[in-house]
């Protein structure tokens, strides 16, 4: 099978779809208008269009429907429902399966009634829409009504990478995140909550307050915002800033932690969330997008409300007094994540998709 894979050759979760497919023994052709990352394996052909975003995303047709005539590519799959997506409407290739990211159909979408039709466009052009989670596939059918349901294929993790190692023998109970930091991942909430979930302790006199820390991980726009909140909020003294960390530092840093917090505004999927829970880390998220399907409340973490640091103060004073609790949410986490997220075994499920299309057939442009 030679597969055309239209995406971004800097974004990980791209990268880590080429490699993977690359030794499961598909020929992968990564096309793409950005620059590839070193992080690429040598075994995915990387073939960079001649244009850049987001321009490229309409001018670079004419040169990939060459490129895929010449690679005789059996299959297209596009990532990302609205620059990769339009580019691969643009090349009229059949069979064809577009990835649903996130962003690209509850935020772009809203845009405007040009990126609205846009993104309908595209999602009605494909032979098969991709999701990783149940909430988006739901959004996809706001959006357009496709022949066929889309296909919900969780992102997943390798268990024997993301894994625990020994646990926090020391008095400090560390609670944090590895995130972008901008406002749709609700850092701000995190701080709050964990300095709200500190006074209390404090004015009950347990002196758990003492050993609380907060560890934040992660780059972005609201960096120097975030870093005053935690000083008006008297906890920057014992709150790190770590800043971004390669991807293979990510099990690393979970394993910093006692306790990981997503309480995002906007969460379509949450690889993180389980990454921590494979490293055996109790959760809690806020009740949005795809969170709560990766998290079983009370089970596996602890789900919610979004915008409420009075709530993720509850439940981390809950966990922070109960390390018990921590342990068990820690390992069923693991344990569901090994049966519901394994990466081969996501791997296995796209490439039974791609036999499904490519089973006696070619693929072509439209004239």
């Amino acid at each position: 099978m030679r597969l055309a894979m239209l995406a971004s050759a800097a974004c990980i979760h791209s990268i880590r779809w080429a490699n993977a497919l690359a030794e499961k023994g598909v020929t992968v052709d990564l096309i793409t208008l950005h620059p590839p990352s070193p992080q690429l394996s040598t075994r995915v052909h990387c073939h960079r269009l001649p244009f850049n975003p987001p321009h490229g995303y309409f001018l670079a047709a004419l040169p990939l429907r060459r490129l895929l005539r010449r690679l005789r590519s059996d299959l297209l799959h596009a990532h990302y429902a609205s620059g990769y997506g339009t580019l691969g409407r643009l090349t009229r290739f059949h069979p064809q399966i577009l990835s649903v990211w996130g962003s690209d159909v509850f935020d772009f979408p809203s845009i405007s009634p040009v990126h609205r039709h846009l993104i309908r466009r595209n999602l009605s052009y494909a032979d098969c829409v991709c999701s990783t989670s149940h909430v988006m596939a739901r959004q996809v059918g706001k959006l357009v009504c496709t022949p066929v349901e889309p296909v919900v294929i969780p992102f997943g993790i390798d268990t024997n990478r993301f894994a625990p190692t020994a646990l926090n023998t020391s008095s400090k109970i560390v609670v944090g995140t590895v995130k972008t930091l901008s406002p749709t991942y609700g850092i701000d909430t995190l701080i709050s909550g964990f300095a709200e979930c500190r006074a209390r302790l404090r004015s009950q006199r347990h002196p758990a307050w003492e050993h609380l820390r907060l560890r934040i991980v992660g780059g972005g726009p609201q960096r120097e915002q975030l870093e005053r909140l935690a000083m008006r909020l008297q906890v920057a003294e014992i709150t790190t800033f770590v800043g971004p960390v390669e991807h293979d530092k990510v099990s690393e840093e979970l394993n910093h932690l006692d306790i990981y917090v997503a309480v995002s505004r906007s969460e379509s999927f949450g690889v993180a969330v389980i990454e921590a829970s494979a490293c055996e880390r109790p959760v809690i998220v806020s009740d949005v997008g795809g969170l709560p399907e990766i998290v079983q409340d009370g089970r596996t973490g602890l789900v919610v409300p979004r915008e409420s640091p009075s709530h993720l103060a509850d439940a981390l004073a809950k966990l922070v007094l109960q390390p018990e609790l921590r342990e068990e949410l820690g390992r069923n986490g693991r344990e569901m994540v090994q049966e519901q997220y394994e990466w081969g075994q996501c791997v296995t499920q796209m490439v039974d998709l791609y036999e499904q299309f490519t089973r006696g057939n070619v693929g072509s442009c439209a004239a």
